[in-house]
């Protein structure tokens, strides 16, 4: 109990705060994303396509997935492992669905290709810039995430952006060879959300870091 009390007072709780609002931003940027149904984000793409393919349900695979780039992470990035890892796998979902049910109810699922293209501009805004909060937090971050930051580390003269889209890419050409779903908003997280991400991060979330 003192170790975690410990651990909580090193965090601070102007970092906690700044990953839990991160999450919350994920969660309404992917409900706006789900909402436009013109694809799904790279990594969960990637999942289902997988999930299909070995006939194992989304639900239990994307724990199984999770668990192995987990591993990754517990060797080549142990410091990105803390309070943000727990957050993002327990609770990410709740986010979403709430926000998601949140929009839908008053609006209803937009069917004008015009609406839906605004509506995944705005998810992949939203995510990008709820992701530079919670990764720039620096108290932990979800295994898929955390292999970007560890390319980072490894090869820190290659712009993080870089190394987003090299992964958000991978994911969207595995789910295409998979035979899974790719759609306009998949190619556009896959080229936005790297470039995003480092805009807020250094224009927004390391300053409200370093706030007073």
């Amino acid at each position: 109990m003192n170790k975690l009390l410990n651990y909580f007072k090193n965090v601070g709780l102007r970092r906690f705060a700044v990953m839990l609002f991160g999450n919350v931003f994920i969660g309404m940027g992917v409900a706006v994303f789900k909402m436009s149904g013109m694809g799904t984000d790279p990594f969960s793409g990637m999942v289902m396509a997988m999930s299909d393919r070995v006939g194992i349900p989304y639900a239990i695979f994307i724990v199984i997935f999770n668990l192995l780039v987990f591993m990754l992470e517990l060797f080549c990035g142990r410091h990105l492992i803390g309070i943000g890892t727990v957050v993002n796998a327990c609770f990410l979902g709740y986010f979403t669905t709430f926000f998601y049910d949140l929009f839908t109810a008053p609006l209803g699922i937009p069917e004008g290709i015009a609406m839906r293209l605004v509506l995944v501009c705005l998810g992949v805004l939203i995510c990008s810039f709820g992701l530079s909060l919670y990764q720039t937090s620096d108290v932990g971050v979800a295994p898929w995430d955390s292999v970007s930051l560890i390319m980072v580390k490894r090869w820190p003269k290659i712009p993080y952006f870089w190394h987003r889209i090299s992964n958000d890419l991978f994911a969207v050409i595995v789910c295409w060879l998979l035979g899974g779903i790719v759609g306009i908003g998949t190619a556009l997280c896959a080229f936005c959300l790297g470039p995003f991400v480092h805009f807020f991060s250094e224009h927004f979330a390391k300053k409200l870091l370093k706030a007073a």
